[in-house]
């Protein structure tokens, strides 16, 4: 989880000492409610869209103009693909080729919460080359903050250096990003070092990232946040809603594994594995949350909604029937009883209610025979364990929140997207 000092670990001086300005100027009350708020925000690797979509319409309701983050930085150090991870429509992407000087011009474009500019090369020389570099310069010095990016695959020379201290006297709160991580894996700690030492910096002061891969994006995406309180209030008055959509991901991924855990046809909630995984699962749904909760606490809980003699119960009231194969029936018991779990799990934590025993068992059943309409429909015969998990991941993601909330699964698809899949 992440709190405010995780985050401020990565300014330079000059970007603290205007946040803390800032952030002093912000009422006491606020204040301890943005620091509540952060310790839920999980830095995944690239929680960005979640927090942009869930926090948008605060954000539209709060500012007048959103504020804009410059990426600047040498030629081809990767500033348009990292300006590409950010924005929020794909026809605003930038162009991006591995030869320098492919961004001629300043390119903004809505990333949400801010706009995010794409900039010329900074380092460019020449003609051309001085006007590439002028209009980068003045993003700069328009935008409210600066992403510095430079390559860890050639380092930070002393033309960069000399980009740094011109970007300093700018007086704008920044932070330095160097790109191109997964291209040094084994020399990464030495990479940073250099930089750090080249820009006169900490080494907890770089932010490595993979802008390629998408590695490292939260952490670039919580330090403009943290610069600028009152986006953090904005992120703050998100929370509740955000705090389920990450809840209901979490689900997703436990349940995936658990079809994938039961498909061999066996009494699924005899599983040791399944166990682990749904305890798991609880126990990262309390900490989404807040609450402190341990392994054998979480073992109570689920115990408590009695789901695991409900699902023993439906295995064998199903199996009767006939006509279903038995990876289907273990695999659907196994993703509904973890679905029922996580959204009973959701509702303990976020409103102190309890579910009945009652209606678990209506949404088991229903969850259960919904997902063998759609396992049978989709595979011809018994799949792999990876594309299973896949399916599923994929039947559950499709939920918006509000059907999360419900947690309803259609029992089929249309017509014209219903797909046959073998192993």
């Amino acid at each position: 989880m992440a709190n405010l000092t995780d985050i401020q670990k990565y300014f330079p001086q000059a970007t603290k000492s205007i946040a803390g300005k800032i952030w002093e100027a912000v009422p006491k009350a606020q204040r301890d409610q943005l620091l509540e708020a952060f310790k839920g925000l999980p830095l995944d690797r690239n929680p960005f869209n979640a927090l942009v979509d869930l926090a948008l319409i605060h954000s539209r309701s709060t500012f007048s103009k959103p504020k804009r983050v410059a990426i600047i930085g040498p030629a081809n150090v990767g500033k348009s693909t990292l300006y590409n991870q950010f924005i929020k429509s794909k026809t605003d992407k930038a162009e991006v080729s591995p030869i320098p000087g492919t961004t001629r011009t300043n390119q903004e474009a809505n990333a949400g919460l801010f706009s995010v500019v794409d900039t010329p090369g900074a380092d460019a020389v020449g003609p051309v080359g001085e006007t590439e570099r002028q209009a980068a310069l003045s993003a700069a010095a328009s935008a409210d903050f600066l992403l510095l990016i430079f390559d860890a695959l050639q380092g930070v020379k002393q033309t960069e250096v000399d980009l740094y201290q011109e970007i300093l006297r700018l007086n704008k709160p920044y932070i330095v990003v160097l790109n191109k991580m997964d291209l040094v894996k084994r020399f990464q700690d030495e990479t940073i070092a250099t930089a750090a030492r080249n820009l006169n910096l900490a080494v907890e002061q770089i932010v490595p990232v993979s802008a390629l891969k998408g590695d490292g994006l939260g952490n670039i995406t919580m330090s403009i946040i943290a610069a600028d309180p009152s986006m953090m209030l904005t992120l703050a008055n998100a929370m509740p809603q955000f705090r389920r959509k990450i809840a209901w991901r979490s689900i997703t991924t436990a349940s995936s594994l658990s079809a994938a855990i039961a498909l061999t046809p066996l009494p699924i909630v005899d599983f040791i594995p399944l166990s682990l995984t749904q305890v798991g699962m609880v126990v990262n749904i309390a900490r989404i949350y807040q609450y402190k909760l341990t392994l054998a606490r979480a073992r109570e809980l689920i115990a408590t909604f009695g789901l695991g003699m409900l699902g023993k119960i439906l295995f064998y009231q199903l199996s009767k029937a006939g006509g279903v194969p038995g990876w289907v029936l273990s695999s659907a018991v196994a993703t509904s009883m973890t679905v029922v779990i996580g959204y009973a799990s959701i509702e303990w934590f976020e409103k102190g209610e309890r579910v009945s025993r009652q209606r678990l068992s209506e949404l088991n059943k229903e969850l259960t025979q919904n997902l063998v309409t759609r396992l049978k429909a989709t595979f011809t015969r018994k799949p792999s364990r990876k594309a299973l998990k896949q399916t599923v991941s994929d039947l559950l993601a499709e939920q918006s929140e509000t059907e999360s909330e419900a947690i309803s699964i259609p029992a089929e698809q249309p017509a014209n997207t219903r797909k046959k899949r073998a192993k």
